[in-house]
């Protein structure tokens, strides 16, 4: 009876959600109707209208339980079921000297960008949500790390809303700034790469240097995404440590108890996958459940956000998401140089 009473008094919110979510995908298939590509992911665009909605109407408290559901729970589920997707034979495929230019590259931007934020007067949180956007894979990277530093939703729909934006600027800017660089198709490829968020970014900044750049530039963009399992893993050990110097007496330094279940069941499902257990069907399946899932807690993140309790740390955002792009771009360049690769 219970479980039964707990269950009901989530449908409201979850309906709300699902709803809000929904229309997100219908305005990115209306995207890709009208532009033939998409501007703004259903992701971005879930935590955008549930932030319009929470701006102008206050749900009722009856919605409580299944917002914040959706906004945790299912947030964590849908990072659980990343994994599948990863391999990490692809990392090993790659090449050392490209293997070795990427690692360093993300983990350069996460450091720099982390410290350029709380330079400029950014929370901490905040600070690290940008970072590990800009520097991994945007949103996906942000709403992945969001759990595990126990992220605002304030501040993880402002992370996802500027960077997404400004985002944008870094496909238009980024085929001339290597035309000035002198940079061949690959190198320029691998740029794109190592910069643009998401993989149909990618292809739409390289597409103009040729198949040569968009093949090396997928590449090096599939294996940077794989950054994501190592970053979230070691900010999860990072924040168990740090409570467990500052809270209550821990269970242990054991890796199973200071990794959080979602982040376990992310490496378990990645372990499966890289030594073929998995298979690509279970694969692909799981990688579409956790995009739907990811959408409707971005939904939940963004009902629980007002716009007007935002927009005061826009200005700083901005500083931040641009100069984090651009020590992005120089990292990566230089990681490319340094490697003999450009």
């Amino acid at each position: 009876m219970t479980l039964s009473l707990s269950l009901r008094a989530h449908v409201p919110g979850l309906m709300l959600c699902a709803a809000t979510a929904l229309t997100a995908l219908l305005l990115e298939h209306l995207e890709r109707l009208l532009l033939g590509r998409t501007a703004f992911e259903a992701l971005v665009l879930a935590i955008v209208l549930g932030a319009i909605i929470r701006t102008i109407w206050t749900p009722p408290r009856i919605y409580d339980a299944g917002i914040k559901c959706a906004a945790k729970t299912m947030l964590e589920i849908a990072v659980a079921l990343m994994g599948a997707t990863v391999s990490f034979g692809t990392m090993a495929a790659a090449g050392l000297p490209l293997l070795l230019s990427i690692i360093a590259t993300v983990i350069g931007a996460i450091l720099a960008s982390y410290l350029v934020g709380r330079v400029i007067g950014l929370p901490g949180k905040m600070a690290m949500l940008i970072a590990c956007g800009n520097a991994i894979c945007g949103n996906s990277a942000i709403a992945a790390v969001a759990p595990v530093i126990d992220a605002d939703s304030d501040d993880v729909a402002t992370a996802i809303a500027f960077t997404a934006v400004l985002g944008i600027g870094v496909i238009i800017a980024l085929p001339i700034a290597t035309t000035h660089l002198h940079l061949s198709p690959a190198a320029g490829g691998m740029l794109a790469g190592l910069t643009v968020y998401a993989v149909p970014q990618v292809l739409a900044a390289a597409g103009p240097m040729g198949s040569t750049a968009v093949q090396a530039g997928t590449l090096v963009k599939l294996v940077r995404v794989l950054m994501l399992g190592p970053v979230v893993a070691g900010l999860s050990l990072f924040m168990a440590r740090r409570t467990a110097r500052t809270g209550p007496a821990s269970k242990g330094g054991t890796l199973l108890n200071l990794l959080p279940p979602f982040i376990l069941a992310f490496l378990g499902l990645a372990g499966l996958r890289s030594i073929g257990v998995l298979p690509h069907t279970v694969a692909i399946s799981a990688h579409h459940a956790s995009e739907i899932l990811t959408v409707l807690a971005m939904a939940g993140l963004g009902l629980g956000v007002d716009l007007r309790d935002i927009t005061a740390a826009g200005p700083r955002v901005v500083v931040a998401v641009a100069v984090s792009l651009l020590l992005l771009a120089v990292t990566a360049l230089l990681m490319l140089k340094i490697s003999g690769l450009a």
